[in-house]
């Protein structure tokens, strides 16, 4: 599930360590009915995820693995504020993998830790229901669906949305996207 919303979820912005809003907190709250019985809950670290599980009455382990990509000198800007100062770096975030020009964490490298949790989450027996960052529901979905990197700028996981991906003999299937409670 992706956390609940934040102020720079409703700006556009690349997060800090922001807390909820409070229509978020409002709407995190009536979660916990989309738990699975049975699951292992776990949490991004970040406070917006904590939050999220708090106002759930959900008591996640932390996962550091979950974090969301790290943005580096592009945290707490605006996309616009972004764009309007490097145009072509923006560009080239979005269209080179592998590029990095805000100092964090290429798409290439943080899909790749995206991935190798969900792979060790493969072997796992039982549920997992993780409260996390829209980046790594859209990394996750591409890793499942074997799909090209690039296709992760064409998802979009939605505050509070739930995603469901089933593991069976090393093979993700997914059941469901962005189901849940409206943010």
């Amino acid at each position: 599930m992706r956390h609940a919303p934040t102020s720079a979820t409703r700006a556009a912005a690349f997060p800090l360590d922001e807390p909820l809003d409070p229509r978020g907190r409002s709407h995190a709250g009536r979660l916990a009915g989309l738990v699975p019985a049975g699951s292992e809950l776990l949490s991004s670290p970040a406070l917006r995820c904590r939050q999220t599980a708090e106002a759930a009455g959900l008591d996640p382990r932390p996962e550091p693995a979950l974090a969301e990509c790290d943005f580096g000198t592009w945290a707490g800007r605006s996309l616009a504020e972004v764009d309007a100062g490097d145009p072509q770096a923006a560009r080239d975030w979005m269209t080179d993998p592998e590029a990095r020009p805000h100092g964090g964490e290429s798409l290439v490298a943080f899909a790749g830790r995206i991935a190798r949790w969900l792979d060790g989450q493969s072997l796992e027996d039982g549920r997992a229901f993780a409260i996390t960052h829209g980046g790594v529901v859209k990394a996750a979905l591409v890793h499942a669906l074997a799909a090209p990197l690039t296709t992760f700028w064409q998802l979009d996981a939605t505050p509070l949305g739930v995603t469901e991906l089933h593991a069976r003999h090393g093979r993700w299937t997914v059941r469901r996207m962005n189901c849940g409670a409206p943010a």
